[in-house]
């Protein structure tokens, strides 16, 4: 039987798309973080206890695990210039609404309606990936990734330096909604019109099957558990690193962490690279280096726990290793079809985000209970049992061969040519 060719198949990535969506996810995912530095001056300014201030930060993980979750999905049959366009309306909308937050409670529900919208960054990998085709995925994906890190990284150093400028914290969420309200005029005219074909099921049927991809893909399994043990083992280390920083006999402040965001740039533009590798080698290649890599940087932090040079090294390790390794792992399960691009790439999120809060959780305990060492030595556990995982992949199809999952979930052979 001769496999049908796929409806309203987008056209290539062309490279100033590409720049685009990496400008686009570095400027949305900076939505998550850029509050983090400003909430002792929401705190001050809103005459609250700094813990109390604290709830906006987590308000904004929470947000934005939901929209992975209940939004990302739709980009596999919602057509997408609309789906962008709201997202960034409503984003800007939330912004606007909490640079003008008259107290905590406005402020914390603003947080989680612009968190829980701004998931463009989860929406443009994968039409990116889908675009470049599989000659090229890799290296897409990485240089969107990269956007995304910077964005994320950056973000937290421009809004302390637009606060400090305009006297207030609301100016940084001025900004931000002025920025992200920019991207209408120019990023959804750039997408594709949908991301696969028209017939999909209803937005039930679309969550609903997600449990049935992670049933059905090999791949999707091997990348969602390899997601959440790295991005376990750098969740340890974070979350952990102020406390060790700011306990004797180093006694830095909180500026110091932060300042670790900067120090490590040169491992996120280092790890770019990986989207190549991952084309050129395979994803899984790429992984167990990326896990060997942060497996070396937590032997550093071992072997000089009160050396700030020892310690910036150890960090950048972690960076450059665990980003290669989810560069990778996304080049792996946007392999399986572009009508199941967008929920694959959902369950693969949420899995990397439950290991990174599971490992946060173990390892502010372990360090509580025994120190810095022990939380490395989870750090380095989760690692291990990630090269495990790479180790016992073994391809069971073709590389020839991709599978599409319809409507009714079911699967679907396509050979290479079948998109033409």
């Amino acid at each position: 039987m001769v496999p049908r060719p796929l409806a309203h198949a987008p056209a290539p990535a062309r490279s100033a798309n590409v720049l685009l969506f990496a400008v686009a996810g570095a400027v949305t995912v900076a939505n998550i973080y850029f509050p983090q530095p400003l909430l002792a001056a929401v705190a001050r300014g809103l005459d609250v206890s700094e813990r109390t201030a604290g709830l906006v930060a987590s308000t904004a993980q929470l947000g934005y695990a939901l929209g992975i979750l209940l939004l990302v999905p739709l980009a596999d049959a919602a057509r997408l210039r609309r789906l962008a366009s709201v997202l960034l309306a409503l984003t800007s909308a939330a912004l606007l609404v909490a640079a003008t937050a008259p107290d905590l409670v406005t402020l914390t529900l603003a947080t989680l309606a612009l968190s829980t919208t701004t998931v463009l960054p989860q929406v443009l990998t994968p039409v990116a990936a889908v675009l470049a085709g599989p000659e090229r995925r890799g290296r897409v994906v990485g240089l969107v990734g990269l956007g995304l890190t910077l964005g994320s990284t950056l973000s937290r150093t421009v809004s302390g330096t637009v606060a400090d400028a305009s006297g207030s914290w609301r100016g940084a969420y001025g900004v931000a909604a002025v920025a992200t309200a920019a991207l209408l005029l120019v990023l959804p005219r750039r997408l594709p019109e949908r991301l696969g074909a028209r017939r999909q099921s209803s937005y039930a049927g679309l969550l609903a099957g997600l449990p049935r991809l992670l049933a059905v893909h090999r791949e999707l399994r091997i990348s969602a558990a390899l997601g959440a043990c790295a991005f376990a083992a750098f969740s340890v280390f974070w979350a952990v690193l102020a406390f060790h920083l700011a306990a004797p006999p180093l006694g830095y402040g909180p500026g110091a962490t932060g300042l670790f965001g900067v120090l490590t740039l040169p491992a996120a533009l280092l790890s770019a690279a990986a989207g190549p590798l991952a084309d050129r080698f395979g994803p899984s290649a790429v992984n167990a280096g990326g896990l060997v890599c942060a497996g070396l940087g937590l032997v550093v932090a071992g072997l000089g726990p009160h050396s700030p040079a020892a310690l910036v090294a150890a960090a950048n390790l972690l960076v450059v290793g665990v980003s290669s390794s989810q560069i990778a792992s996304q080049a792996r399960v946007f392999g399986i079809g572009r009508e199941v691009a967008a929920r694959v790439n959902t369950v693969f999120m949420l899995a990397t985000f439950g290991g990174g809060a599971l490992g946060s959780l173990l390892g502010t305990w372990l360090y509580a209970a025994h120190g810095w060492t022990a939380a490395l030595l989870a750090a380095g556990a989760c690692s291990a049992v990630g090269l495990v995982v790479v180790t016992a992949a073994r391809p069971t199809v073709p590389s020839c061969v991709r599978h599409v999952t319809g409507e009714a979930g079911g699967i679907r052979p396509r050979t290479p040519q079948g998109e033409s």
